[in-house]
């Protein structure tokens, strides 16, 4: 793999992973047009790493307020609730990857998928957001939407389409569905990332490691934090409508020449 093709990785998975026309089914459309052979487990670890510093970047402070979960009921309250959130998320994504593996290499299934995506942001479009902030946000709230992140595994299922689906639905306000959404998905990507370490150390990182490949996650690292901020502005001014159009031209697009 080439520089260059590193940075346009990089590029598509900062962006995709968190505007809501999933990341997983771009990079498969991507490698079928490019003919760009699948990024390998070294650049993998490097672009998830990008997203998730992108994550920490633009909720910084509300990371730092988790530091005082000792003293302060409501970062207490949060820290819990990302964790009830978290294993859901774990437990799916486990079963998806172990039962339906082979979905990851059919172009069709990811253009199914963005169109279920579409309608979903469609919805999202359409649901009047609750009044629930973090303080009146239940266990039963964080584990739908976990299980949601779980289910976005799926190629062409958008994670941050799917969790703001699902906090929205459960009646949460905007600020709390894109706090919590987001800062969900940090230890989604970490985890991700840690067992393609794993998968890197048994390899022998010194031989599937490109210096190059660095350059692919800076580029995830700055396209992560563009799309977050534009997302945000998006969901707060309800143009969310337009990734749903989006997500239906390319998945018919993909069902109809690339399949």
């Amino acid at each position: 793999m080439s520089l260059l093709e590193s940075i346009i990785l990089g590029m598509v998975q900062g962006l995709t992973e968190f505007l809501p026309v999933s990341s997983s089914g771009h990079l498969v459309v991507l490698q079928s047009l490019l003919g760009i052979s699948a990024p390998g487990v070294a650049l993998e670890v490097l672009l998830h790493l990008g997203t998730l510093l992108s994550v920490l970047w633009v909720f910084r402070e509300d990371f730092k307020t988790l530091f005082s979960f000792v003293d302060n009921r409501e970062p207490r309250r949060l820290l819990v609730l990302l964790l009830v959130g978290t294993i859901p998320t774990g437990i799916m994504g486990f079963l998806i990857r172990m039962f339906l593996k082979s979905l990851f290499e059919v172009s069709a299934a990811v253009g199914v998928m963005l169109l279920a995506t579409g309608i979903l942001l469609y919805l999202i479009y359409l649901k009047q957001p609750g009044s629930r902030n973090i303080s009146r946000m239940s266990f039963g709230d964080a584990l739908w939407i976990g299980i949601s992140q779980g289910i976005a595994v799926l190629p062409g299922i958008s994670r941050s389409g799917a969790t703001i689906a699902a906090s929205l639905g459960r009646g949460l306000d905007k600020e709390t569905a894109i706090k919590y959404s987001f800062m969900l998905s940090v230890p989604a990507i970490a985890g991700a990332s840690l067992l393609e370490i794993a998968v890197l150390v048994r390899q022998g990182w010194e031989h599937a490691f490109g210096w190059f490949y660095v350059a692919g996650g800076v580029s995830a690292l700055i396209f992560g934090i563009v799309a977050i901020k534009f997302f945000i502005i998006t969901l707060k001014r309800g143009k969310f409508h337009y990734f749903a159009f989006y997500c239906w031209t390319v998945g018919l697009l993909i069902l109809f020449f690339l399949d």
